[in-house]
């Protein structure tokens, strides 16, 4: 099962529309499940709701095989820590979806690590689906020893 996430603060029409056409042209097989928000597009090829709690969130995560999402960091990382297979559309200013590219900088940055797989526009979902196909994601790495070491060298720049 493929579950698809918008997350919780804002709709993500242009995501899900992407997910159903991939549907109807047959680049999607697997059952889909979608959390879609408040959105104005209604899917026509998959299990919908609009809002999830976080307990059922968390079992259709749980029983995913594949994440699709936005490219929040908090859906990006719950989907790592269930060591999920991702691909996310981050949601661009110039389509009014969010008021800056921080989820482009966040995706591309997921992306470059190895860890998840990037559609930037629509148009880029079908081929990332079939990229996923021999996508090794790599795991993520416990980082700590070096964020304490930049916030301290940080912090150090005010006592000099």
């Amino acid at each position: 099962m493929i579950f698809l996430t918008v997350g919780t603060l804002f709709s993500f029409d242009r995501l899900v529309k992407a997910v159903d056409e991939a549907i109807v042209k047959g680049l999607i097989t697997d059952t889909v499940f979608a959390q879609i928000g408040d959105g104005k597009y209604v899917p026509q090829n998959m299990d919908y709701v609009k809002i999830l709690d976080k307990e059922k969130f968390d079992q259709k995560l749980i029983q995913a095989d594949l994440l699709l999402s936005h490219a929040g960091i908090g859906s990006i990382t719950m989907g790592l820590n269930h060591k999920k297979s991702i691909i996310v559309m981050p949601r661009l200013k110039k389509y009014g979806e969010h008021v800056n590219d921080h989820q482009l900088g966040t995706a591309k940055r997921f992306e470059e690590l190895g860890h998840i797989l990037v559609a930037v526009e629509a148009n880029e979902l079908p081929n990332k689906i079939e990229k996923l196909k021999t996508f090794k994601p790599k795991p993520r790495e416990n980082q700590a020893d070096k964020v304490a070491g930049r916030i301290k060298h940080f912090l150090n720049t005010f006592s000099d």
